[in-house]
């Protein structure tokens, strides 16, 4: 598999845990406190893969914004939270900033 499949992984698998830790009530309920030790788990794991070949600012730069993104969508889809114009604003530009990083880092 390639870097940006691993990374993919990562990033899917450290919103799941994120969106989890909203379940757990503390870490009082046992499957949603499974759910992120094994998404966390799973996050970090292929992170550490990705980053055999990926640099790490360029790596780091694109699970953050993507995972960051992601994550404030699945607040608003599964728990209801508001958006915004600001919120949808924050998003976007988390996502340009990554595409900067990136075009950045290969050297545009």
């Amino acid at each position: 598999m390639s870097a940006l499949g691993f990374l993919f992984i990562s990033i899917i698998a450290e919103v799941f845990a994120s969106s989890m830790l909203k379940l757990t009530n503390g870490f009082k309920r046992l499957f949603p406190s499974i759910g992120v030790v094994f998404g966390y788990g799973t996050a970090f794991y292929f992170f550490s893969l990705t980053l055999q070949t990926l640099a790490i600012g360029t790596a780091y730069a694109i699970w953050a914004g993507i995972g960051t993104a992601l994550t404030a969508i699945i607040g608003v889809i599964f728990y209801k939270e508001l958006l915004n114009k600001k919120k949808l604003m924050g998003i976007l530009f988390i996502i340009v900033g990554v595409v900067i990083l990136n075009l950045a880092g290969s050297g545009h």
